[in-house]
C-alpha cells in the first residue's frame, strides 16, 4: 500500500501559500443521496516547524476497511487545523449535473473551513484536489456557489488520495460522514427500507436496483440517472 506523504503540501508551502487544503469527493457514482466533498486543511507554518507529520494509518479511503476508517476518524479530524464536508443534494445533482454539484459542494466545504479559522486577506490558500479535473475553480463565483472568503489556487493530482496526506485525510473524513448519513437516512423512515442503504450507502448494487424496479425511486434518488 502506498503511504501518503506531505511532499506536495510542502511544495505549495514553499510557493508562499499559508494554508494548504486537501479535497476529495465521495458519492459521485451513487444512485441515491448527496455527493460530498471533504476538505482538510493544515497551516504551512506547522509544516515549516515540523509540528505535524503524516498521521499514522492514513491512506486512500477506498483502500481502508470501514472499521479502519472509523478507527482513525477522530485522529484525522484532530490532526487537521480545520476540516469540513460540503454536500450537494440529489435534487441539486439532477438540476446542475454532477460536475457542477461537486464544485459547489467543495466550495461549501472550503467556505466552512475558512470561517472556522477566521481567515482574511492577505492569507493565501493553496488546494490539492484529487483527480484530473478542477471542478472547484469552474464553480467559483457562479450564481449557486457560496461566497468563499479567500479563493484557493487549485492544483489537481491524479490519485491524490493515495499520495497526499491532506487529500487522504479529506477522503476518509468525507467517506465516514457520508456513510453515517446514508445509514441515518435508511433508518429514518420505513419507506427507505427496501433500498438497504445501510449496506450499499446508495450505490448501485443489484439488490438496490431491484428495489428501485419494484418500488420505484424515492425522494432521495437521482432521477436524472439510470436507476435500473
Amino acid at each position: 500500500m502506498i503511504t501518503p506523504t506531505l511532499d506536495l503540501e510542502r511544495d505549495l508551502a514553499a510557493q508562499g501559500y499559508d494554508l494548504i487544503c486537501g479535497f476529495d469527493e465521495v458519492g459521485r457514482g451513487a444512485l441515491a443521496g448527496p455527493v460530498m466533498v471533504g476538505c482538510a486543511a493544515i497551516r504551512s507554518c506547522d509544516l515549516d516547524s515540523g509540528a505535524i507529520d503524516v498521521p499514522a494509518g492514513v491512506a486512500d479511503s477506498k483502500l481502508l476497511t470501514e472499521h479502519r476508517r472509523e478507527a482513525i476518524y477522530d485522529e484525522l479530524t484532530d490532526w487537521a487545523a480545520a476540516y469540513a464536508v460540503g454536500s450537494a443534494s440529489n435534487t441539486e445533482i439532477d438540476d446542475w449535473g454532477i460536475s457542477y454539484a461537486l464544485g459547489v459542494a467543495a466550495l461549501r466545504a472550503l467556505a466552512d473551513v475558512e470561517r472556522k479559522l477566521g481567515l482574511a486577506l492577505p492569507i493565501r490558500v493553496g488546494a490539492i484536489l484529487d483527480g484530473p479535473s478542477d471542478y472547484i475553480t469552474k464553480a467559483l463565483n457562479t450564481f449557486d456557489a457560496p461566497d468563499v472568503p479567500i479563493p484557493a489556487q487549485v492544483t489537481t493530482k491524479v490519485k491524490g488520495d493515495r499520495h497526499c496526506a491532506v487529500v487522504a485525510t479529506a477522503a476518509v473524513i468525507a467517506k465516514v460522514t457520508r456513510d453515517h448519513l446514508m445509514v441515518e437516512l435508511a433508518e429514518s423512515d420505513p419507506k427507505y427500507e427496501p433500498y438497504e442503504w445501510q449496506h450499499n450507502k446508495g450505490y448501485g448494487t443489484q439488490a438496490h436496483r431491484d428495489a428501485i424496479a419494484q418500488h420505484g425511486p424515492s425522494d432521495q434518488h437521482r432521477l436524472s440517472w439510470k436507476l435500473t
